[in-house]
């Protein structure tokens, strides 16, 4: 206590202090001299520390801090800091302006062949042949046509460049909002990330951009750390580095060897304090971000960042409020560096769909692809015939010569053909497509967010509608995560309710609340409830406020316990982690001897213990048989009422017999056992319902924890994950790693196939088992169609899984940061139902797009048919240029927006899921298509040839060049449209439901644009004149029009009676790319994996490596020509090589390697294996045993978990 008693006196001056500092000017160290401070390391760093402050409290004394107080959460004080030392964050890539966005549209191909069609048409409207010889040229201008009618010819090019402004308005304003959107999405997840730090002696939760040199941070499991400083006390730490150093191997640090914490680092074991002394641009991450220019734009951005920097080091404030200024706008809180170029490529992703992943992007940009070949075909043959048709009739038939007068004549006539064949590729081409997937998953994904998904990659939210397999935590997904103790067995008694503190000897109960409140980590605590009658409220890792909420139970307190020993008393820590599954304290005792208490997984822990207190709080031997007895007579029946158990133990060590305190093994072992209790964590109501809704809808879940296999089991038969009576397997990490392995210790896909279509729950695993199970279910062949899996995670040693599976979740509550960077998807409840929805949604996305397909396809046939055969029997085309832009706004603009924004409906959830290989657009659709392509071409082509007959107007037909809009045309445009109007409805089932109106008043969006449209169709056939080639038509014209667009509903009733199943004829289209269609990307991709594993791996590894890579590349290569396959196929599989190690004795099925990423991590273990293997043989080692620990980290990050799984 003497320490705290001088250090509390030497800071009681400190408020006083800080009211003059203003004045004072300052603090006692530059922003240049915490830079060169934090680019040190290790020693150097020491030296430099006492050389220039004494120690670090001299550091803190020179930052006007306290290291145990923390700063005083005073304005002024927090804003003078962030003048001179920068405010933390780093300023992101400056968005797209409009304009940029309105250029980028602008490059589309179809639409620059339009402008210059446009212009052209433009410049000939205005340019009149000399003198009357007109005559001499044909046909031109017949009819009784004016002065005024002669000069509208105009019109059209000024009508399509307006309809080109509009499309591109529309794309530039899509792509903008999506832009916004995502930013908005990018600062919610930041706002979320929140530090603790100590303030007037407070723990306090920060926003991580509110972080100042000066703050004291409390650092612990499990964090990204979102500053640079300098260690002030440390239990255990470890930091993984490799986000800036590229090295893999944890990093140790204490206050005496290692005291530099860097930013964008993970902490993957132990807690600690440190001072923050350098953020934003100033910290490491921050400097190699500006390096990186924030990812692009290097050169001027590097100007504006000197210049920002200087002036944060003049500490000018003009300059610092106007750099404040300019970047508060889009400020983001720091990132890792790994975050940051994630950040980047997630901006990217938004834009180019990410190749591997979306299924939906690959299948559609194939079918796009294709439609535009054909609409290219189509229009490049209706320009040919118009052409040679007008060359022929004029010259040949006419027999006219060539003059030069009527050259500009001529060349109208074929600006007017070019302007078709244009038009009829414009129609041919949905550019709607990617209008509608944006339109569809952006929508979504802001919906999702109201159903607690917080969406980090778009395409996750389409992916999850395919989702096959679902691996799940128990812990908090499953279950509440609101943890008590409500079964223990204290002094040889089984209590199955809290016992009464009279009950048990004050001995043991005295030792129990010791064993509590010292050993779990200070940062956990129960807190009063916040409203009346409400539970209180836990804080920290849920299984020890389970443990110190027990303590309560017994009418004891905690808080004493800790103030009595404070948490820098503790001589040693030795923290939770996924593989001791135990945590231990040591603390000194007044008599000079070391008393060290123990908790952890009651199954481990027993093992250790050699004695147990009896109901007198007496010392009892404890031998393997009373061991038995135990599991037998209390653990086991605690785990199958679904408790986790876990036992809580003590040794003491004697003045004179100090232990080696590294050596673990010796320290921990010898306990004496206080106490084993059962904690229970209830599974969430919700949570059956919603896993019997994936069973029903084709998705298996399995249950993947670190707890005991019975209370695994136990819990999985209440969610309903198992049934009785069904095949399925329960097994242990152990258990589960005996039959996947050969004798070599090496993973086979073979035999991981016979596992896991049965394996329901899988209990006591490690991270790596989770992985493991993730990657083995992605690249196993055995299904007809490859697996997607989606898989939750919320501790730091998830990031490999979730990284790996199609769908990683975090847990938005419970989750470490590590969790949430390496996940698609967040779930801001932690609630299982939340997956239930972003499955639905993603089947709906998935809907939305074939809805949409089925319209425009429709749409696409009619027109393309239309236009093509109207221009080569009438020499014109019966929708002019302008209608087909109009039909292509209806269609592809506001039809997207009415499809792809319905709403899901639980029916979603009665079907299996796609899978990758299946088609868009499916036989039923097709047939939906082609059944109403046939009644619109009917209807069209009836009016084209007969219907001036029918109506009794004038034949529109073969009208000449510039002569005035029939009203025979404008009915054939206003029906087309119609047509479409009603088909719209019509598009909204897909799977042949009869009923199309169902639900129809959910979407208000739909009946809007349908009114909407209908509206604007009025206008334009009522008043569009010239422009839109229409003339008004009378109430009985309407009327037929309406009448002809409703047949379309009945039409599809009839369409919906054949049954599909007879169409044997009709083909499917929009498969996925094939396996061998790989891109160069992912081949690029695969490439980094290697490079990624290859640093990994030490020198002498790496060149074992290459070779064996070249050998099998080259078998592979070999092996491929004989199959005659791609050899693109063999260059992918190269890349795969990793995954395959393990298999190389098996070189003849490479085939499941195709699909699967590399994974260094799997490579490395088994490598380590192979290469002791090799040095076995020449005498130098033992044979090889399995040694997954120390590899199986390698750039994973795995560590313990507090609040998850991994916690027995």
């Amino acid at each position: 206590m003497g320490d705290m008693a001088n250090s509390s006196i030497e800071f009681h001056p400190k408020p006083q202090q800080q009211r003059d500092a203003p004045h004072a000017g300052g603090f006692g160290c530059t922003l240049a001299e915490l830079r060169a401070l934090m680019e040190l390391r290790g020693a150097e760093a020491l030296q430099k520390i006492e050389e220039a402050y004494g120690d670090v409290s001299g550091l803190c004394r020179r930052l006007k801090t306290s290291p145990t107080e923390g700063l005083a959460d005073n304005t002024n004080d927090l804003e003078k800091r962030r003048q001179i030392y920068g405010q933390n964050f780093i300023p992101p890539k400056q968005p797209k302006t409009f304009l940029q966005l309105v250029w980028e549209a602008l490059q589309d191909v179809t639409l620059i062949i339009l402008e210059v069609a446009a212009i052209v048409s433009l410049g000939l409207s205005f340019y009149a042949p000399p003198g009357e010889e007109s005559e001499a040229c044909g046909n031109v201008s017949g009819g009784a046509e004016d002065e005024g009618e002669a000069e509208a010819g105009w019109i059209e090019g000024a009508a399509i460049l307006l309809s080109v402004i509009c499309v591109v308005l529309v794309t530039a304003f899509n792509d903008w909002s999506k832009e916004k959107q995502f930013r908005g999405l990018q600062s919610r997840i930041e706002q979320e990330q929140k530090f603790t730090v100590i303030r007037n002696g407070q723990l306090l939760q920060v926003p991580v951009a509110a972080l100042v040199v000066g703050d004291i941070a409390q650092v612990k499991y499990g964090d990204l750390l979102p500053a640079d400083g300098v260690l002030i006390q440390a239990n255990d730490l470890k930091i993984d580095e490799s986000s800036l150093t590229g090295e893999s191997d944890h990093v140790r640090k204490s206050a005496d060897k290692d005291p530099m914490l860097l930013s964008g680092t993970h902490v993957m074991e132990g807690s600690g304090r440190m001072v923050v002394t350098a953020v934003g641009v100033n910290s490491q991450t921050g400097i190699i971000f500006t390096l990186l220019g924030a990812g692009g734009e290097e050169e001027e951005k590097k100007d504006k960042k000197g210049k920002q920097q200087d002036g944060a080091m003049e500490s000018s404030q003009t300059k610092a409020k106007k750099q404040d200024g300019a970047v508060a706008m889009e400020m983001q809180p720091l990132k890792s560096a790994e975050g940051g170029e994630m950040e980047e490529r997630e901006k990217k992703k938004a834009n180019a769909p990410k190749k591997e992943k979306s299924v939906l992007q690959g299948k559609l940009t194939k079918l796009a692809v294709q439609i535009g070949k054909a609409g290219l075909v189509m229009s490049a043959i209706t320009v040919i015939i118009l052409v040679l048709y007008f060359v022929i009739e004029t010259f040949v038939v006419e027999g006219r010569t060539w003059l030069a007068e009527c050259t500009p004549v001529y060349v109208q006539y074929f600006v007017k053909f070019f302007i078709i064949g244009v038009t009829v590729l414009v129609v041919a081409v949905p550019e709607g497509l990617p209008l509608a997937v944006t339109i569809s998953l952006a929508y979504s994904v802001k919906k999702m967010m109201k159903d607690n998904n917080l969406v980090r990659h778009l395409d996750a939210c389409e992916t999850m509608g395919n989702a096959t397999a679902i691996c799940s935590d128990k812990t908090g997904t499953l279950t509440t995560n609101r943890m008590t103790v409500v079964q223990s067995y204290l002094g040889d008694t089984h209590y199955k309710e809290i016992p009464a503190p009279s009950a048990l000897t004050p001995k043991i109960l005295d030792l129990l609340v010791h064993a509590i409140s010292i050993n779990s980590a200070y940062t956990t605590k129960i807190l009063p409830p916040e409203k009346e009658g409400a539970l209180p409220r836990q804080v920290g890792n849920k299984t020890e406020c389970a443990l110190l909420g027990f303590v309560l139970d017994l009418k004891r307190d905690f808080q004493p316990v800790r103030e009595q020993i404070p948490e820098d008393k503790l001589y040693k820590v030795y923290t939770f982690n996924s593989v001791r599954k135990s945590m231990s304290t040591v603390i000194r005792m007044p008599d000079g001897g070391f008393r060290l208490f123990s908790k952890g997984a009651s199954e481990i822990l027993l093992k250790k213990c050699t004695n147990i207190l009896n109901s007198n709080g007496e010392l009892r031997g404890f031998r393997s048989r009373d061991r038995d007895d135990m599991v037998r007579k209390i653990i086991e029946p605690m785990a199958c009422d679904g408790l986790r158990t876990i036992c809580i133990a003590y040794r003491d060590f004697s003045a004179g017999q100090e232990p080696d305190w590294d050596n673990e093994n010796e320290v921990v072992g010898d306990l004496t056992c206080i106490a084993v209790v059962g904690i229970e964590d209830p599974v969430r109501p919700e949570v059956p319902e919603a896993i019997r809704k994936c069973q029903r809808a084709g998705i298996t879940v399995r249950m993947v924890t670190g707890d005991n296999i019975n209370t695994a089991r136990a819990i999985a038969a209440k969610c309903g994950i198992i049934q009785p009576g069904e095949d399925f397997l329960c097994l242990e990490g152990k258990e589960f790693n005996r039959r996947i392995r050969n004798e070599k210790g090496e993973i086979e896909q073979e035999r991981l196939d016979k596992v896991w279509p049965k394996l329901r729950v899988l209990a006591r695993s490690s991270p790596t088992d989770k992985h493991t199970l993730v990657k083995g279910i992605i690249d196993s062949t055995t299904g007809e169609q490859r697996q997607v899996v989606a898989v939750t995670g919320d501790g730091t040693n998830d990031g490999p899984a979730l990284k790996k599976a199609d769908v990683g979740f975090a847990m938005g509550i419970a989750g470490t940061d590590v969790a949430k960077e390496a996940s698609d998807i967040i779930l801001t409840d932690d609630n299982f139902t939340s997956i239930v929805k972003a499955v639905m949604w993603g089947r709906n996305v998935y809907d939305s797009i074939s809805k949409f397909l089925q319209f425009q396809l429709t749409v696409n046939v009619v027109a393309v048919i239309v236009a093509f055969t109207g221009a080569c029997i009438t020499q014109d085309s019966p929708l002019k240029a302008v209608q087909m832009l109009w039909v292509n706004l209806i269609m592809d603009t506001f039809a997207s927006l009415a499809l792809a924004t319905e709403p899901p409906t639980e029916s979603l959830l009665l079907r299996k899921p796609y899978g990758r290989d299946k088609p868009l657009i499916s036989r039923t659709m097709m047939k939906n298509i082609l059944g109403h392509a046939v009644y619109q071409l009917a209807i069209i082509f009836t009016l084209l040839f007969v219907g001036e007959l029918f109506f009794d107007i004038d034949s529109g037909r073969n009208a000449p060049l510039h002569s005035p809009p029939s009203e025979h045309y404008t009915i054939i445009f206003n029906t087309f449209v119609m047509m479409q109007l009603f088909n719209e409805i019509n598009a909204r089932k897909i799977h042949g439901e009869r009923n199309v109106f169902d639900g129809i008043f959910s979407n208000p969006i739909f009946c809007t644009i349908v009114l909407g449209t209908f509206g604007i169709q009025i206008v334009i056939v009522q008043f569009g004149g010239k422009p839109f080639s229409c003339s008004p038509l009378s109430t009985e014209q309407w009327l037929w029009c309406l009448f002809v667009g409703v047949g379309e509903l009945v039409w599809g009733q009839v369409i919906a009676t054949i049954p599909t199943s007879q169409l044997k004829c009709l083909k499917e289209a929009g498969h996925g790319p094939g396996k061998d269609e790989m891109t160069d990307e992912e081949l690029a991709d695969g490439d980094e994996e290697i490079d990624h594993a290859e640093r990994e791996l030490r020198r002498g590894q790496i060149l074992w490596f290459r070779g064996l890579n070249r050998i099998q590349t080259q078998m592979e290569v070999v092996s491929t020509f004989k199959r005659s396959g791609s050899v693109q196929g063999a260059v992918r599989r190269r890349s795969s090589v990793l995954s395959q190690l393990h298999d190389v004795t098996n070189l003849s099925t490479p085939t499941h390697a195709i699909l699967s990423a590399a994974n260094p991590t799997s490579a490395a273990g088994t490598l380590h294996c192979k290469l002791q293997h090799l040095k076995a043989n020449q005498g130098h080692v033992s044979p090889c045993t399995w040694r997954a620990p120390p590899l199986q980290l390698a750039g994973s990050g795995i560590a313990h978990d507090p609040g998850g799984e991994s916690v027995p």
